[in-house]
């Protein structure tokens, strides 16, 4: 017998191989009368059978033999094959590779074990697949890359192979991770005009601080280096420093391999003055409104976020006339003579086209009617740019949502057709807190509060309330459809039952309320809604101990039980750019609520103004206005139980919670028919945490009051006067719920008063 063996390492070397081998035992050409196939396990003979060059009746030579070697060891399925000539019987004998049973790690604390296997598995290395040296080799340089992008240098890893029954083996990496590289310097060299720290404190990345287990800003990270470089040369550019340049940026590591040293060189270069503006292209004889969007502004030195604004700004309004491919550019044409640049807008509209299909991706939960309801431009219809950014935008404000983008493709083989694709990712969209505490005012209570803002995915909000204090219960059932009407008019149901009371002892006055109402709220503009509705209120003053005057005059006028059917107006505008950590923009909101029929007849209104400027990077300033405002109608007594409270969080930081305004003999608050708060406040970076908007420092100036019927803002006495304070808080968005932590001195008090330097208030998000 005579035969053919090769062992295949590599392509070249197994060609080698075969070559010297059919030298050494050549055979005779002669015609296959039968191929057979031994040793395999898990292959099927069909995958052998298509992959060799020779069938049954070919004329076989050695050449046709090196050639199914090459074949079958390409496959990547066998460590060994031969090639046996028996007769004219063809015998192919393979040893498979064993395959991956299992892939496991040891000493993994920077990484879920997932994330590994899903790493691996990029590079082809998996359970069930198939396993050989070369692939080992790039499984731990794949591992190595993802803890060094991980800052982790040090990390060390050591593979495991343990064979088992069935040709299977066992993979085990073991890992000493060490400890993460720190950067321990950040220098930028060749800056002349604006100083090295200055540059530096734009960076996210730094050279660590002590909260820095926190923020791991001290940890590199390429994609953060260029992040923060991005960030200097936009400083520069936005600064007239039209021809800036990072020459090249070195990073070091130590040879201990846990300390990073960044080294920037940069070229300023020199300052230059916008000139003027030209225009040329084709503007669709409507140069004047282009013009009316430009905000560069000549004799000004150059800034590269104007430029780019204005010819976002052209190229959406293209947009709104359809022309979905218009490009617009900004070419500088420089006179270094004088350091002036003068910028030639060139404008090429293309083509029309509309919007043939849109699509909704990353909506896990989220149904596809909740965001599509919330488009202005429709398919089928011509493009849009003013329709598809309210649309992004109305998308954006649901709140369901962590990001939100819109891309625009070309349809193949259409000329004047593009697909919109909405891509969301989808965050946690409810709250939930639990409580519980004893005092000896208000005894053993557990609270309970549930909000879902996009139950089951429905983009209908539910909200429970539950609190079983003996001095305080409470339980509340609220509901919204936001589309309650394909016009998109909302409806909001609520229930409540309500019982307060100053003390836990049983022998002391309470307040029972129950009732319903019904709101509605009709948009009227994208950014603008009205609210109106109506209710019924059932109200019981319970008589015992320490029943302020204020409410038994009211009960021996109207009874202990009082009714109500109050209607309600309202109007809401929210232009901030975020509702748990707002930067910029202004919320508004006021309320109206009229009960004519019934035994309590009043007007109760509300009106709030928050602000939100941002000065900068790091700091912004916060404004916020809360005026409450309350009548008797009919000639009867305010219902007392509709008083306005202040003091607190929310209100004037610093005193009691519902602390300000009048008292009665037993000094229980009894709040007042009047109300308003003023807050101003600076919110800063929190040291050592760098430029982290999820915790941040906030200097603060709180006034506000409290006053009776009649009375003005603000009144003169002591127990209606402007209570003020000052102090500092901090505010982190926290892995378990926004929380505000605030100290508080007060700067104009009375005595009385009950103070309360520390407040906070934290929530639970799911």
């Amino acid at each position: 017998m005579q035969f053919i063996r090769s062992q295949w390492c590599l392509a070249t070397a197994a060609a080698s191989l075969v070559f010297v081998a059919g030298a050494a035992w050549a055979v005779s050409p002669f015609t296959v009368r039968d191929i057979r196939i031994e040793g395999l396990q898990r292959v099927e003979p069909g995958t052998v059978f298509i992959s060799v060059p020779v069938r049954v009746g070919d004329v076989y030579n050695d050449e046709k033999g090196s050639a199914a070697i090459r074949a079958l060891f390409g496959l990547g399925l066998f460590k060994d094959v031969r090639i046996e000539v028996n007769g004219d019987v063809l015998v192919i004998v393979v040893e498979e590779r064993p395959t991956v049973a299992e892939v496991d790690f040891v000493g993994t604390v920077e990484f879920d074990k997932d994330v590994l296997k899903k790493a691996l598995r990029d590079v082809g290395l998996a359970d069930g697949r198939p396993f050989d040296k070369a692939q080992l080799d790039r499984a731990e340089q794949e591992l190595k890359r993802q803890y060094i992008n991980r800052s982790l240098y040090a990390a060390e890893i050591v593979a495991t192979v343990t064979p088992i029954e069935r040709n299977r083996v066992n993979l085990t990496f073991t890992v000493v991770e060490g400890e993460p590289a720190q950067i321990n310097e950040i220098r930028i060299v060749g800056n002349k005009v604006f100083k090295e720290s200055t540059l530096r404190n734009l960076f996210d990345l730094d050279t660590g601080g002590w909260l820095s287990w926190y923020t791991k800003a001290n940890r590199y990270s390429r994609a953060k280096l260029n992040a923060d470089i991005e960030t200097m040369r936009s400083y520069y550019l936005t600064r007239g420093y039209l021809e800036f340049k990072v020459e090249s940026t070195q990073v070091a590591i130590l040879p201990n391999k846990s300390d990073i040293a960044i080294t920037i060189n940069i070229t300023e270069g020199e300052r230059f003055i916008v000139s003027g503006i030209k225009l040329e292209g084709n503007y669709l004889d409507k140069n004047d409104e282009f013009k009316s969007l430009i905000t560069i502004r000549p004799g000004h030195a150059y800034n590269a976020d104007e430029v780019a604004k204005t010819t976002k700004a052209f190229s959406d309004y293209f947009g709104n006339f359809g022309y979905a491919f218009a490009r617009v550019e900004a070419r500088p044409e420089i006179d270094r003579s004088n350091n002036s640049v003068a910028l030639v807008l060139q404008a090429n509209p293309s083509r029309r086209a509309y919007v043939r299909k849109i699509n909704v991706a990353g909506n896990n939960r989220t149904r596809d009617v909740v965001v599509r309801r919330e488009f202005r431009q429709l398919e089928a219809s011509w493009y849009d740019g003013d329709k598809i950014k309210a649309s992004r935008d109305r998308v954006d404000r649901l709140g369901y949502f962590g990001d939100v983008n819109i891309e625009t493709q070309e349809v193949p083989g259409s000329q004047d057709q593009v697909d919109l694709t909405l891509s969301v990712i989808e965050k946690p969209t409810g709250s939930l807190s639990l409580g519980a505490g004893y005092s000896s005012g208000e005894g053993l209570g557990l609270s309970f509060g549930l909000k879902q803002e996009n139950a089951f995915g429905s983009g209908n909000s539910l909200g429970v309330q539950l609190n079983t204090s003996k001095v305080n219960r409470v339980v509340v059932f609220n509901t919204t459809d936001p589309y309650f009407t394909p016009d998109g008019v909302s409806r909001t149901l609520d229930f409540y039952y309500r019982t307060s009371s100053p003390y836990q002892d049983q022998n002391y006055y309470q307040l029972q309320t129950s009732g319903g109402s019904l709101r509605f709220g009709v948009p009227f503009t994208e950014t603008d809604t009205v609210y109106f509705g109506g209710g019924v209120e059932r109200t019981t003053i319970v008589p015992g101990t320490s029943l302020p005057l204020s409410y038994l005059d009211y009960a021996n006028e109207y009874g202990y039980d009082s009714s109500a059917y109050p209607l309600t107006v309202g109007w809401g505008r929210d232009r901030r750019d975020s509702a748990m950590a707002p930067n910029s923009g202004v919320l508004q909101r006021a309320n109206a609520e009229l009960s004519v029929v019934g035994d309590a007849r009043y007007l109760r209104a509300t009106y709030q103004y928050q602000e939100f400027i941002p000065l900068s990077k790091q700091f912004t300033a916060a404004f916020n206005g809360e005026f409450g405002w309350g009548k008797a109608a009919a000639n009867r007594l305010f219902p007392v139980f509709k008083n306005f409270y202040g003091g607190g969080l929310g209100s004037v930081r610093g005193f009691e919670q519902s602390s300000l305004g009048p008292k009665d003999v037993s000094g229980s608050s009894v709040g007042g028919t009047r109300k308003m708060n003023l807050n101003a406040e600076l919110l800063t970076p929190f040291p050592g945490a760098g430029n982290d908007r999820t915790l941040r420092m906030y200097a603060f100036m709180d006034a506000g009051m409290v006053g009776g019927e009649g009375a003005n803002l603000p009144i003169n006495n002591n127990a209606n006067s402007l209570r003020a304070s000052a102090g500092v808080g901090i505010s982190w968005i926290s892995p378990v719920g926004p929380l505000r932590l605030a100290f508080s001195k007060p700067i104009q008090k009375f005595d009385g008063d009950r103070i309360q330097p520390v407040q906070f208030q934290i929530g639970t998000t799911f």
